[in-house]
């Protein structure tokens, strides 16, 4: 039988959103894999809209960009940590957010 794991060590996390354009992938990966505290993640292909100054003709007229998306579950205090080596370690290009996670557990 399944059983949810609750902890409160999960739930002292937070999700840092990491969206950035596809030639930084394998370096981003590269990066977070190497970074003591950070567990796993998620990517996934997105597409971006707005912003239309930075978008290539191509872009502008198909109102979108490709972009990698990742999300991370780690503890708050990592944050800081993880974006300070993105610019040297990755390169730019990126966007960054932070969401506060209410609840999070593990059905097994």
């Amino acid at each position: 039988m399944d059983t949810l794991n609750n902890s409160s060590a999960l739930n002292k996390r937070t999700m840092l959103v990491l969206n950035i354009a596809p030639a930084l992938a394998e370096d981003l990966i590269d990066y977070l894999l190497g970074i003591d505290g950070v567990e796993g993640f998620t990517s996934y292909h997105v597409h971006g809209h707005g912003d239309h100054n930075s978008l290539s003709v191509t872009e502008q007229v198909s109102g979108r960009r490709k972009r990698e998306q990742f999300e991370l579950l780690l503890s708050p205090e990592l944050v800081p940590s993880v974006l300070a080596g993105l610019a040297d370690q990755v390169g730019r290009d990126i966007v960054y957010w932070e969401q506060a996670i209410a609840n999070l557990g593990r059905i097994e």
